[in-house]
């Protein structure tokens, strides 16, 4: 007999450090200006950590609300999925520290790595482990704090980036007919890995290693080069996963991307044809947050009424190394 249950998202929840970063905040910084960044990016702000402010703090925060709102206490739950590049620690992991601070002392934890896509993949462990394990809870966190891994003289790099954490409680839907998790597509192409790396701090080249200049201890990226591929990827999945479930991209209610640049969303929201009221945006207020941008915008688009029971939505995202991943959601 075929499985009829279905895992969806039951609660969300986010959390962002109070301090607000301007782009004339950066002007003070590096040789920019608040109208260059705009129109190349669409970032206005980002929110940045503060000394002796750690990630884990808005990660447990977002859980706690997310848990409020699925009506789930942290006993219940079974799994947490921490999906970030930017932890605390190497050892433990911040799931665990997740874990502790909700007193979840049921749940399994732990932390997943595929940069801005992790929370697509996180999302799909947990659609996957609710629907062998129909009566599971599971916590998915997108959180970082990219604001401690840049450089802030590199101009290129310093004005995209900002911190938050956005959480999803997934479990069995109450109504599949107009709630569930459709499908989604996960995939990589390592052959791009050097277009955006953070090389120093690993085993290769552990930290004061002094063969590897300071620089390649915080994060570099080749801008253009990101962009093509990015755009390709992007439009790629959102054709394949909307194809194979039957649908158009008529049918999209609306289409939550990775929020990485705007130009990118632009460019991703022309090839769909679809209009600027059914594409989410919110990368003007927290720039790219890497796992946490997905979250961040989905919970602000069912804040702002954006998201209705039984829309579809569709979900895109990639990130360094390459990974990309799309999801179908009825809301």
């Amino acid at each position: 007999m075929k499985n009829s249950v279905r895992a969806a998202i039951l609660g969300m929840g986010m959390s962002v450090p109070e301090k607000v970063l301007t782009n004339f905040d950066l002007e003070k910084m590096v040789e920019t200006s608040d109208k260059w960044i705009t129109e190349r990016t669409g970032i206005k702000e980002r929110r940045i950590l503060r000394d002796g402010e750690n990630i884990t703090e808005h990660a447990i925060k977002a859980a706690k609300e997310a848990l409020e709102k699925a009506n789930i206490s942290p006993e219940e739950l079974n799994l947490i999925i921490c999906a970030t590049v930017t932890p605390e620690y190497i050892i433990p992991s911040m799931a665990v520290l997740v874990q502790d601070g909700l007193g979840a002392k049921n749940a399994g934890a732990f932390d997943l790595s595929a940069t801005c896509s992790g929370f697509i993949y996180g999302l799909s462990t947990a659609k996957s482990f609710v629907e062998s394990n129909p009566e599971s809870k599971v916590l998915v966190i997108g959180a970082e704090a990219l604001s401690r891994k840049t450089n802030w003289q590199d101009r290129t790099i310093c004005v995209l980036l900002g911190d938050g954490a956005g959480a999803a409680v997934v479990g069995k839907s109450p109504d599949p007919e107009t709630s569930r998790i459709i499908d989604f597509t996960i995939g990589a192409d390592g052959a791009y890995w050097q277009l955006l790396t953070l090389k120093g701090g690993g085993t290769c080249y552990p930290p004061f290693d002094e063969r590897l200049p300071k620089e390649e201890y915080y994060i570099k990226m080749k801008g253009r080069e990101v962009f093509k591929v990015a755009t390709r990827m992007m439009e790629k999945i959102a054709f394949e996963l909307l194809e194979r479930n039957g649908f158009t991209t008529e049918d999209v209610d609306l289409l939550v991307p990775h929020q990485a640049n705007l130009r990118i969303i632009e460019y991703l929201r022309e090839r769909l044809k679809l209009p600027k009221e059914k594409v989410y945006v919110n990368i003007q207020k927290y720039g790219n947050t890497s796992a946490a941008s997905i979250p961040l915008a989905l919970y602000e688009a069912e804040k702002e009424g954006r998201l209705k029971r039984g829309d579809l939505v569709l979900l895109v995202a990639f990130g360094g190394g390459f990974t990309f991943g799309g999801m179908l959601l009825r809301w």
